[in-house]
């Protein structure tokens, strides 16, 4: 990729604490980087390593060095060559992005893990529906304490009975979920593997349908 072009692609970036905020452009992330306020994070073989912006250098002409075909998108000029980083890190900023997690059909799925909360057993989404704990004909709330997801048999077994009268129980308590990152934005193709780790639960953004 032609540098001119990739120095607008994709950087994860993470505050001091490792946890994600937001993404930038590459062009972003140098300046960042030469102005000392970020590190490289990069991620080899499972091992999370960081690098200020000269050793990031070192190490992106010693990896040019050892290779004559190298993946991944490289700034070249007279003097030196650097790879493009997929990961920085603020050196000075601690602080959360302001961002609570909406309540939503995925969210719930994601915080129940797709599990059924009747019988424990795990499937697909397009199997599971979302189910009032107390019925809504008993005065049941439209909240995080009382949806959960349930399967087919179990949400036809539970139909508008309390837990008592179905005879189910819960394998656990229905709560809101504890803070995570959301991104404003969509994760396109231009996601790196490398960013896995930090946005797991980067998705939890949709409005509830």
């Amino acid at each position: 990729m032609h540098h001119t072009n990739f120095l607008n692609s994709k950087v994860l970036v993470l505050n001091k604490l490792f946890i994600a905020l937001h993404v930038i452009t590459v062009r972003r992330a140098f300046a960042l980087l030469s102005k000392e306020s970020a590190e490289v994070i990069s991620v080899d073989d499972g091992q999370f390593n960081s690098y200020n912006f000269e050793s990031w250098r070192d190490v992106s002409e010693y990896k040019l060095s050892q290779s004559s075909k190298v993946e991944g998108n490289w700034i070249k000029t007279f003097s030196f060559a650097i790879e493009a980083p997929q990961i920085v890190r603020l050196l000075f900023y601690d602080k959360f992005p302001k961002m609570r997690v909406k309540f939503n059909r995925k969210n719930i799925f994601a915080r129940d893990d797709n599990t059924c909360q009747y019988c424990g057993k795990c499937f697909p989404s397009s199997e599971l529906s979302l189910e009032h704990v107390v019925p809504k004909s008993r005065g049941g709330k439209n909240d995080w304490t009382n949806i959960v997801c349930a399967c087919t048999k179990c949400n036809k077994r539970k139909g508008n009975k309390t837990l008592k009268e179905a005879g189910l129980s819960l394998t656990r308590p229905p709560v809101k979920p504890k803070y995570n990152p959301v991104f404003n934005l969509k994760l396109t193709h231009e996601r790196a593997s490398s960013w896995e780790h930090f946005i797991d639960n980067a998705y939890w953004s949709t409005a509830l349908k």
